[in-house]
């Protein structure tokens, strides 16, 4: 897939020009998906409340598409040959690539591996190294996307995981979904899927077992395909849950996850510290501590599901 490139530049007239910092943004998403834009909107209006102006005293250059691990080395070596202060990295493939590309340039990333377990940081608290930054999952999450989806569709006695198998984070999230399903008396059928092909023959089989359900775990390929399974979700009438807002928004029947362009504002007060010359080193890794429930009340009735007042009293947004 090819590269986009763009550096966003505004030159206020009546400002000094100041020295500039340079920041450099690795989004595994196509610039043309809103929710993207959304995230890059999010951090770049954290910097402005920090004090930091776009084109004034800091430039962002963006990377933006999805690809393999050569796509993303090619884009992170593009990033590193401007010479930034440090590099914001979206998503866990994105984080090992430009890990592995530089051990002196800051690095601050959103994602959901456990950066311990696989050598990104020494330690939460204390990451002792070029990285810090911001996870998006918590053990607890597995098990309460299968309460939530068991809640509002009761009916469910077999809940696929609809997943990306590349990705870490996922793994260890089905991991936890598959050891809270007893509890909820349903079984678990993992479905590593990376394509669109892939996805569509398998919610066509589910399709065919009304007692099937769905969860979507959050990753940037996955969420590039989010329209495509929220319209099979429909055509098959299969209950799901999705851990990104943005598939709920779009139709999807309910979501219950991180709210990540808060977490893209959060990356903004790192990236403050560090250009203020803060060590990553000494930045804790931030754990996730607020979930938002969504729930699309439109498509429930589509497919004749009355969601109880207990989860709508607890739902952050009802879309009507």
């Amino acid at each position: 897939m090819a590269t986009r490139f763009r550096t966003i530049q505004v030159y206020p007239k009546d400002l000094p020009v100041l020295p500039r910092r340079r920041i450099g943004v690795l989004m595994l998403y196509p610039e043309s998906d809103p929710q993207g834009q959304l995230r890059a909107t999010a951090f770049r209006q954290g910097l402005e409340k920090l004090g930091w102006t776009v084109g004034r005293n800091v430039q962002i250059d963006f990377r933006w598409g999805l690809g393999d691990t050569d796509w993303i080395r090619s884009a992170a070596a593009q990033l590193l040959q401007l010479a930034p202060d440090l590099i914001l990295a979206n998503g866990d493939a994105a984080t090992r690539v430009v890990q592995q590309s530089t051990g002196t340039v800051p690095i601050i990333f959103i994602a959901g591996g456990d950066p311990v377990a696989e050598g990104l940081v020494q330690s939460i608290a204390h990451p002792g190294g070029n990285l810090t930054g911001f996870l998006v999952l918590e053990p607890s999450l597995g098990a309460k996307l299968v309460e939530l989806l068991k809640e509002i569709a009761p009916s469910v006695a077999r809940i696929a995981i609809l997943f990306n198998p590349d990705n870490t984070g996922n793994q260890r999230l089905a991991t936890w979904a598959t050891a809270a399903a007893p509890k909820f008396s349903v079984d678990v059928v993992a479905a590593p899927l990376r394509d669109a092909t892939e996805i569509d023959a398998a919610m066509k089989q589910w399709g065919h077992d009304p007692a099937y359900g769905l969860i979507v775990l959050p990753d940037p390929s996955t969420n590039s395909h989010r329209k495509l399974i929220v319209e099979l979700a429909a055509r098959h009438r299969l209950p799901a849950i999705h851990a990104l807002r943005a598939a709920t928004a779009e139709g999807g029947l309910m979501s219950y996850g991180v709210d990540l362009p808060n977490l893209f504002r959060q990356a903004a007060s790192y990236a403050d510290r560090i250009l203020k010359g803060e060590s990553p080193a000494v930045l804790p890794v931030q754990l996730p501590t607020k979930f938002e429930l969504v729930i699309n009340l439109k498509t429930a009735k589509a497919l004749g599901l009355e969601i109880p007042a207990t989860v709508l009293a607890r739902a952050d947004e009802v879309i009507e």
